[in-house]
């Protein structure tokens, strides 16, 4: 694998914990800004709708541009934001710094596939990809924890001064080992990458996406109280059973990443059904604390095996303009996360019980697998070869344009 790929995970490492800290963090901001927890939640949902309008646009906006270039200014408009935040006066100017910081979230992971599939070989697309999510999935093991202690003891503040830094350390990375573009900036262009998105199968891999990652965070919103309150765990231990999520998420990235690349359908179907499965044991697992340990672990591992798969089927759908549908899919996990996460607390306010929302979870996991089903038929009736190990003809366009 190019020693490229380590400079997209130190992006990617930058982003997850930019993502995921506020979390831990806002206590500290609500005290420090005068404001209440719910108002300092706006935060973490400013961030996600930065995502959500940032993905599309700029990877529309920057579409006829060295795809080098754009991943360098974009980690640029990401160390800026996140210097924003830390010097934010207000709760306005930090909300309006958490969008900002936001906005080249989607748009980096997206481009990044493209630039990370462009320079392996066919066979190794999905662990190239893989390897890329390996920053996401480590700042949930490592980045986030340290990042959230670092503010508890420094102030918020220097927590996102030291993300900055990531930041600054990610463009000298991508800087140094990306490989340049040949010649000038993909010929499909602005209106190619559009016409993309016109595409049924680019539209039911994104529903793919947001049905199966809507799984996940409907169940993993609401971890805590499950662990809580059906588990037993104490408030204190739940933070180390969270970073059992990020290794299980870890592992199960890395081995998405190798299944993928010898079946990418059959990973997809494997991964949801797992998804679903593992969901749907939620109330018997949570009954005991060993097996409530178990039971996040094996929710990162089946989750995260669909990341991979996910992310190149669209791209395969996409195939001639990948870098707007790539960054698309990235809109398609954030729309998961949020409506995962209101699907999970409608069971829980009707009170179906704690673990009601993993429930709910399972069923759109299995809402995901259909959809999957649906873009498997589709194929077989338009004659496209259904998506299995990654042929050269596959290859995104504009991959011929990188060298090492």
């Amino acid at each position: 694998m190019p020693l490229a790929l380590l400079a997209l995970a130190v992006g990617a490492f930058g982003i997850g914990t930019t993502e995921f800290v506020m979390m831990g963090l806002l206590p500290d901001v609500a005290d420090d800004l005068h404001i209440s927890i719910p108002a300092a939640g706006h935060l973490v949902s400013a961030y996600a709708l930065g995502v959500v309008v940032g993905a599309p646009l700029l990877a529309a906006a920057t579409a006829r541009m060295p795809r080098r270039t754009v991943l360098i200014a974009l980690m640029a408009l990401f160390v800026a934001g996140n210097a924003l935040s830390a010097l934010a006066p207000g709760n306005g100017s930090l909300l309006a710094a958490r969008f900002l910081s936001g906005l080249p979230h989607g748009a980096f992971f997206g481009v990044g596939a493209v630039v990370a599939t462009a320079m392996v070989p066919p066979e190794r697309k999905a662990r190239s990809v893989s390897l890329m999510f390996l920053g996401l999935t480590v700042a949930n093991i490592a980045g986030v924890p340290a990042a959230t202690l670092l503010g508890q003891h420094l102030g918020w503040r220097a927590t996102f001064l030291a993300v900055s830094v990531i930041g600054l350390a990610a463009i000298a990375s991508l800087a140094l080992l990306v490989p340049s573009d040949r010649g000038h900036a993909p010929a499909a262009g602005l209106r190619g990458e559009l016409a993309a998105l016109t595409s049924l199968p680019v539209w039911l891999a994104l529903g793919t996406t947001v049905a199966g990652f809507g799984a996940l965070f409907a169940a993993y919103s609401y971890v805590t109280p499950m662990l809580t309150g059906s588990a037993g765990y104490t408030d204190a231990s739940v933070t180390a059973l969270l970073a059992l999520f990020g290794v299980g998420a870890t592992a199960g990235n890395l081995l998405g990443g190798r299944l993928a690349d010898h079946s990418l359908r059959g990973t997809l179907f494997g991964g949801l059904v797992s998804l679903a499965v593992v969901l749907a044991l939620f109330p018997l697992l949570m009954r005991a604390g060993w097996s409530a340990a178990l039971a996040v672990t094996l929710l990162g591992t089946a989750a995260f095996v669909t990341g991979s798969p996910l992310q190149l089927m669209v791209m395969e759908k996409a195939a001639a303009a990948p870098s707007l549908a790539s960054s698309a899919n990235q809109a398609a996990f954030n729309l998961a996360n949020a409506g995962g996460a209101w699907i999970g607390g409608l069971a829980l306010a009707a009170g179906l019980g704690t673990t009601s929302p993993a429930l709910a979870g399972a069923a759109l996991a299995v809402l995901g697998l259909g959809v999957a089903g649906v873009a498997h038929a589709v194929d077989r009736r338009r004659g496209t070869p259904s998506p299995g190990r990654v042929v050269t003809s596959h290859l995104p366009e504009g991959s011929q344009a990188l060298h090492p």
